[in-house]
């Protein structure tokens, strides 16, 4: 397609292009048909492709452009590209501009599925695109329980920015717990940017300017993407607020190698960097780096007493002053209505409250780790929280070991030492240890306070948002973790920064490089 073409020609080379988006839409496509359209030129309109149309993964159709640069397609209050239950498709090398009406109403790139049974439609590709003034920016899902969703989706190196609900959006039916469906599977993306998704100020009765979001999906993963600056303008008044990569309803979930910061929420909830929500088992966040978010760096919450949010780890993970904006959250943040079996080991939380309003309140502070009622079966294991001056730990109740546990981990404040446990606070892990039960083994103490010498305590906050700050640099005086046999739990093969993990570990996300 080129401007310069006639739709009296037969499309078929750069000779003799087509040159409208409405003479393509009375087009069939069939498996391995190419719509080109040319580089550093505008389109306006939108392409469609319907049921009976689209390729395979061995003959997809592709939507691409062609000689320099992307060509833009820029609809009129539509989706940019709309896929519509059929896939066997690629959008590639594309950029998608909506106008007013579609920020309000539209997809960039939406595939959707009202298809009855239950066999996926499978191979979706979505490369290399930029795609910003759209409701959501990239779209898959289904609203119909008993329909079909998307199965070996893969989105790479997109940058989706400037859209009203999300960056990007999967979705599907109501979560049902006594039959757990998931309308999507074998999801991945990777190397996504997803920024300045602002959200609706009109929207209360829902979450909007998130980055990546994620419900009704089994065995997914987000690898190497970057969500920040999201959530800036929605609703003061949402009972449920953004995140910058979050997932729901879902199960087998890896949220990997990210970075989430600067999120913002307008109201009074949400607003964090990582978050696993309700109804999300066997799930994973691990070796993700989280900061300056208005809410908590890593969030784990069950708000439904389904009994299936379960089984779920965050490990290896970062998250440096979070919970800019809401004190009542925290670096990590976990509880919820009948969750259990959660680990979470191995994290660096270092939370700075001088110059944050709340800091003048020192009972309002937010925490390096928040822990709150509904769970059992956790477990919190080898972590680093550094505060200066804030809580290190904030629990809602006096947990007994059978219930949540303790062991291995480094408590350290450059300036009061607190520790608040269901309605005491201590200023010493000898008096709580001896009081709670916690971080003990065998009898034997477990966890310290000693410094862990990290830049991060001392930068000034905003500069240097380096995941290197948050390497403990005290030599061979490191704080030391439980061993994997001590803790039970397979600690998996490296640390954040890739080190190998040797038998013999300390805490936090940082490990020393292993020798021999």
């Amino acid at each position: 397609m080129s401007p310069d073409g006639d739709d009296g020609n037969d499309g078929l080379s750069p000779e003799k292009p087509w040159r409208s988006l409405d003479h393509v839409n009375g087009v069939r496509f069939q498996p391995g048909d190419r719509l080109r359209l040319k580089g550093g030129e505008r389109f306006r309109g939108s392409v469609t492709l319907e049921k009976g149309e689209a390729g395979s993964a061995a003959r997809p159709v592709v939507i691409d452009s062609y000689g320099t640069g992307r060509a833009t397609i820029a609809p009129r209050g539509t989706p940019g590209i709309a896929v519509r239950d059929t896939a066997g498709v690629h959008v590639r090398n594309l950029s998608l501009v909506g106008d007013g009406k579609a920020l309000r109403e539209a997809a960039g790139i939406g595939f959707s599925s009202s298809l009855p049974g239950n066999r996926r439609l499978e191979h979706v590709r979505i490369t290399n695109v930029d795609v910003r003034g759209f409701q959501n920016g990239i779209s898959v899902g289904t609203e119909k329980s008993a329909a079909a969703g998307f199965g070996d989706v893969r989105i790479t190196g997109a940058s989706v920015h400037h859209n009203l609900d999300a960056g990007i959006a999967f979705y599907g039916p109501e979560f049902d717990a006594d039959r757990p469906g998931y309308a999507h599977s074998g999801i991945r993306i990777e190397k996504v940017s997803a920024y300045s998704n602002t959200g609706d100020a009109d929207s209360d009765g829902r979450n909007t300017g998130s980055g990546i979001t994620l419900g009704s999906v089994r065995d997914a993963k987000v690898v190497r993407s970057v969500a920040h600056d999201n959530g800036s303008r929605s609703a003061t008044d949402a009972k449920e607020g953004p995140e910058g990569i979050w997932v729901y309803d879902s199960t087998k979930v890896v949220l990997e190698h990210n970075r989430s910061y600067r999120n913002r929420t307008g109201s009074r909830v949400d607003g964090g960097g990582f978050g696993l929500d309700n109804n999300v088992s066997s799930s994973v966040m691990q070796y993700n780096l989280a900061y300056g978010n208005d809410g908590p760096g890593f969030l784990v919450y069950s708000g439904r007493p389904t009994g299936a949010h379960k089984d779920n780890v965050v490990r290896f993970n970062i998250s440096w002053d979070d919970a800019r904006k809401l004190p009542e959250y925290g670096g990590i943040v976990a509880y919820g209505t009948h969750m259990k079996n959660l680990d979470i080991y191995h994290n660096t939380v270092v939370m700075r409250t001088k110059g944050l309003a709340s800091a003048e309140d020192s009972k309002n502070r937010p925490p390096a780790l928040r822990l709150r009622d509904g769970m059992r079966g956790v477990r919190v294991h080898n972590n680093i929280f550094a505060t200066d001056g804030g809580p290190l730990v904030e629990a809602q109740s006096s947990y007994a070991p059978e219930t949540l546990r303790l062991q291995g981990n480094n408590y350290h404040s450059t300036g009061p030492w607190t520790l608040a446990w269901g309605a005491r606070r201590f200023t010493s892990l000898d008096d709580w240890r001896a009081a709670s039960r916690q971080e003990t083994l065998g009898g034997e103490a477990t966890g310290s306070s000693d410094d862990p010498c990290l830049l991060g305590l001392t930068v000034p906050v905003g500069e240097g948002a380096d995941a290197g700050n948050l390497v403990p640099r005290c030599g061979d005086a490191l704080p030391v973790g439980l061993g994997q046999k001590a803790l039970g739990v397979d600690l998996g093969p490296v640390d954040y920064f890739g080190n190998r993990v040797s038998p013999v570990v300390t805490a936090g996300a940082a490990q020393p490089p292993a020798t021999g």
